[in-house]
């Protein structure tokens, strides 16, 4: 049950944040809410050592001053902050921690190419519209050149890619193979 847990919670989390963002630009707390309650729960359950998730602690807050910091002049909304921060508290410190980031910021590159050049390109518009069909419409944000990018697709993304190597995806993954 645990370990069933710990393989649920971290990609639904990312999931639902991609998908939220990407439909309207938000990624709500409770996302962000229920992967630091989910870390610190499932962390105890499974008994991982207090230094051990002190340090995933650490690694959460750095992130969030960081992340606040940059919210703070304007260049990254407050949800991405927040979930970047979450996903942190869920990967740890070292390699993979290195690795999501490095992932999200080649994504979010990707991601804010793919949407400059949706609103500045009015082919790529219509063969959008072409493509999806008049009923279904782009979101709002994506034809608005005030507005920012939907950064949450690359945060998911990255933290995807990353979650088997966090520690409690090895200690689930370790459990099911072995018993």
């Amino acid at each position: 049950m645990i370990d069933a847990a710990i393989l649920v919670i971290f990609p639904l989390c990312m999931i639902w944040a991609a998908i939220s963002d990407t439909l309207s630009m938000t990624i709500a707390n409770r996302v962000s809410l229920l992967l630091i309650v989910g870390f610190f729960a499932l962390a105890v359950m499974v008994g991982m050592p207090f230094a051990d998730i002190a340090l995933h602690a650490v690694v959460f807050a750095s992130v969030l001053a960081v992340t606040f910091a940059l919210f703070a002049f304007g260049s990254m909304g407050g949800g991405d902050a927040k979930m970047l921060a979450a996903s942190a508290l869920w990967i740890g410190w070292g390699e993979p921690l290195l690795f999501y980031l490095l992932i999200a910021a080649i994504a979010g590159g990707a991601v804010t190419l793919a949407v400059l050049v949706f609103r500045r390109n009015e082919a790529v518009r219509f063969l959008a519209g072409r493509v999806l069909g008049p009923q279904i419409e782009a979101p709002a944000y994506l034809e608005d050149h005030k507005s920012g990018v939907p950064y949450g697709i690359a945060l998911g993304f990255a933290g995807l890619m990353v979650f088997p190597e966090t520690p409690l995806a090895q200690i689930a993954i370790t459990s099911l193979a072995f018993g």
